[in-house]
């Protein structure tokens, strides 16, 4: 039966209509995840080797020991954020006589190879086989490598049970903050404690076996929950959802953009994907962590702007490069009503630039690596205000493919074409360009007055661009419409 569910999810991949409309899209990811697997691969054969070099006065294993309870609380946020829950074409399946448990274990049993859950196993297990090669117990680092396989399996079906609940995602994300500031203010020392755990795994390897446990109830617990969802009735019905009204009054202020604001608001926070998009919007801002905290990026400047640019452009590089998509369900409806184009193409900018305002605030605290890394954050908050945002605007206008907007946002390349590929070169090359002319031959933070000077002029010509891409909108109105109104 197992085999037979294979052929036929293989017949549906290969037969579908979306195959060969993005065969190009799938080349490209494949090429992403080949890419992701070498590093990982090349990280777990040479991770041992580096932190020896590094810190030669501590265990290798240790060091990594300590660092995995942050691993598993950040592993279970890109989860939330990212991965899709295991689907499967039941309906035409429920009036054979097929039992509803195999169909449930299959579906389970299919989440549990994908690609989240095998893609650390290329750090851990070359990492474990170094291990045992360099003198450490055989049992040990086995004892410890199938405890890490088990904790990888169960934060996959723990996402699951949480992954519609906001709550969680608020509690996990909290927790996790707070041990990194005990941390780094020295209140606790988290990483010894989470060391402690896993030292005790290697230590005594029969530890591991409560991993089996709690994969086993976590196991049970998605079971149960979709085992009540396999029936003909609950497939097939419609499902009334009662939506919970936020008040939005405060829109109002914004005068004739304020119906949009409002729509805006409650599409993203509706919707899986728009909210997958804001909710990474807030993980940008520590993306300059990873270029601020390196000596080697100190000496390229232009890398520096690079990061800067996407500490507060995070939400508006990743939700406006899919405007005016993210309405393509309603958008025949929306064009049927009368109303003033600009007005449409105002509340996206408002939009983009208010969410972009709000990020450069969060981005204070990036005070504390100088005034020069602030002042290249600022000039990139400038430059996301002023010129991003309109290009944003205008490159939208091209844009063809429909988005459902239910689906997750990781692995999913509905809406995506080469227009969002060309895009990214001016909005992220430009200013790393300019910034390295300047920088380079001129000094005197000559760089970060040029990326900020654009993005002023960029606001002082607002008026003038928004009425030529007001006009490009209009011009494709009808292409636009015929495009939406396809199958995705």
């Amino acid at each position: 039966m197992i085999s037979h569910f294979l052929k036929l999810e293989w017949k549906q991949f290969f037969r579908s209509s979306h195959w060969q409309k993005g065969i190009a899209i799938k080349i490209v990811m494949a090429f992403l995840a080949l890419y992701f697997i070498v590093v990982f691969l090349a990280i777990g054969v040479g991770g041992y080797f580096i932190l020896k070099k590094q810190f030669p006065e501590q265990d290798p294993l240790q060091i990594v020991n300590s660092y995995l309870l942050y691993a598993v609380l950040g592993d279970l946020i890109f989860r939330y954020l990212m991965q899709k829950l295991p689907v499967m074409n039941i309906k035409p399946m429920l009036i054979l006589p097929i039992k509803k448990s195999k169909l449930v274990h299959y579906v389970l049993a299919k989440s549990s190879i994908s690609f989240f859950n095998i893609l650390g196993l290329f750090f851990y297990i070359p990492f474990a086989v170094v291990l045992m090669i360099e003198g450490y117990a055989i049992s040990g680092a086995l004892g410890w490598l199938f405890a890490i396989v088990l904790m990888i399996q169960s934060a996959n079906f723990l996402n699951f049970l949480i992954n519609k609940n906001t709550i969680a995602l608020g509690v996990i994300s909290v927790v996790l903050a707070s041990l990194i500031g005990l941390q780094n203010f020295g209140i606790y020392d988290v990483t010894a404690l989470g060391g402690q755990v896993f030292d005790a795994i290697y230590t005594n390897p029969i530890y591991s076996l409560i991993g089996v446990v709690v994969l086993a109830v976590l196991y049970n617990l998605n079971f149960k929950q979709l085992k009540n969802l396999v029936y003909l009735d609950e497939a097939v019905s419609q499902k009334v959802v009662a939506v919970k009204s936020a008040d939005l009054s405060f829109a109002n202020k914004l005068g004739d953009v304020a119906p949009f604001i409002k729509n805006d608001i409650r599409l993203i926070w509706r919707n899986k994907r728009t909210k997958t998009v804001f909710l990474m919007s807030f993980l940008f801002l520590f993306y300059g962590l990873i270029f601020f905290t390196q000596e080697s990026y100190k000496e390229i400047p232009a890398m520096l702007m690079f990061a800067s640019l996407f500490i507060t452009g995070g939400f508006a590089l990743n939700y406006g490069q899919f405007i005016p998509a993210w309405d393509s369900a309603h958008y025949k409806m929306l064009m049927s009503q009368s109303f003033k184009y600009r007005k449409f193409l105002e509340s996206k900018w408002i939009l983009m630039v208010v969410m972009t305002s709000f990020l450069y605030v969060l981005s204070f605290p990036y005070l504390y690596f100088g005034v020069d890394i602030f002042l290249m954050i600022t000039a990139g908050a400038i430059f996301n205000i002023g010129f991003n945002s309109l290009f944003l605007l205008f490159a939208g206008s091209f844009n063809r493919k429909k988005i459902d907007l239910n689906k997750s946002g990781f692995g999913n390349t509905q809406g995506t074409s080469a227009t969002q590929f060309l895009i990214i070169l001016p909005l992220m090359v430009l200013p790393m360009l300019l910034f390295w002319l300047f920088n380079e031959f001129v000094g005197a933070n000559s760089g970060y007055i040029v990326v900020a000077a654009i993005g002023v002029i960029s606001l002082l010509c607002k008026k003038y661009a928004m009425n030529f891409i007001e006009k490009k909108y209009i011009e494709n109105k009808y292409v636009m419409i015929n495009a939406f109104g396809k199958e995705a």
